[in-house]
C-alpha cells in the first residue's frame, strides 16, 4: 500500500512539481491550496506525512500546524518556507513541525527528506509489518515502547511528535552521557542542519514540558552549561 502524503501550497507550480515527483516516487498524493482545506483533509483521512507551506491564504502554515497538534494529530510535518527567516523556522518547530525546507528546493531533495522522516517515524507502514513486541525502556515514571512508538508517563499516554519521540529515545539510550547540541542534531535529524542547534533547544524544551514535574528544576534532562544535555535517572519525591 502506498504511503499517503498531503501537499499544501498555494502556488500551482509547486503543487504540480511536488505531486508529479512524489507520485513518481510511489507516494499517494492529495493536495490542498489553503490552510482551511488542509485542516479539513487532515481531519477526514489519515496521512503518513504532510508537506506544509508556511505562507498560505485563509490560514497560514503555522496556524495549521498549531491546530493539528492541538487536535492530537501527530502526523509528521515537513514545513516549506520561502523565507530565510530564523524566527519562522524555529516558531514552526515550536508549534510541532518535525522538519523544514527552504525554497527553492529540488524535487529530489524533497523526496529524500520525506523518505528520511518516514524511515525514522515508521509511519505508513502496514500493520502486519510492524513489530509488536512488548520491549520497554523505563526511566523514572516514563515507559517507552520503541517498537510501537508509544510513551507513557504514570501509565498515561504521552502525546509526542515523531521528532520528540526520536530525541527522547536517543537521550534515554545514552543515559548518563553528556551530549552536545551538534551530536543530538546529527544523530536525531540525520543530516547537516547548518548549525541550527536552536532546533535542539526547542525540542528539549518541548520534552521537558511533557515529562518534567517542574520544568524550572528538571530531573530527567539536565542542562550541562557550555556543553549540552544529559539524561539522568530522576530522583522523584512521592
Amino acid at each position: 500500500m502506498s504511503q499517503k502524503i498531503l501537499v499544501v501550497d498555494d502556488e500551482e507550480s509547486i503543487i504540480t512539481l511536488l505531486e508529479f515527483n512524489l507520485e513518481q516516487a510511489g507516494f499517494d498524493v492529495t493536495t490542498a491550496t489553503n490552510g482551511r482545506a488542509a485542516l479539513e483533509e487532515a481531519a477526514e483521512q489519515h496521512f503518513d506525512l504532510i508537506v506544509l507551506d508556511l505562507m498560505l491564504p485563509e490560514m497560514d502554515g503555522l496556524e495549521v500546524c498549531k491546530q493539528l497538534r492541538q487536535r492530537k494529530v501527530m502526523t509528521p510535518i515537513l514545513m516549506l518556507t520561502a523565507k530565510d527567516d530564523e524566527f519562522d523556522k524555529v516558531l514552526g518547530l515550536e508549534l510541532g513541525a518535525d522538519d523544514y525546507l527552504t525554497k527553492p528546493f529540488s524535487p529530489r531533495e524533497v523526496v529524500a527528506r520525506i523518505r528520511a522522516i518516514l524511515r525514522r517515524t515508521r509511519t505508513g507502514m502496514p500493520e502486519k509489518e510492524k513489530v509488536k513486541e512488548e520491549k520497554k525502556i523505563t526511566i523514572g515514571e516514563v515507559d517507552i515502547y520503541p517498537d510501537n512508538y508509544e510513551v507513557f508517563i504514570r501509565n498515561k499516554v504521552l502525546e509526542l511528535t515523531p521528532k520528540e519521540f526520536e530525541l527522547l529515545l536517543y537521550l534515554v539510550n545514552h543515559k548518563g552521557r553528556v551530549l552536545t547540541r551538534d551530536q543530538l542534531l546529527n544523530a536525531v535529524w540525520n543530516y547537516e542542519f547548518v548549525g541550527d542547534t536552536r532546533i535542539v533547544d526547542v525540542h528539549i524544551s518541548h520534552l521537558r514540558e511533557k515529562i518534567e514535574p517542574n520544568t524550572k528544576k528538571p530531573v530527567y534532562i539536565k542542562t550541562i552549561r557550555g556543553l549540552g544535555y544529559k539524561m539522568e535517572e530522576p530522583v522523584l519525591n512521592d
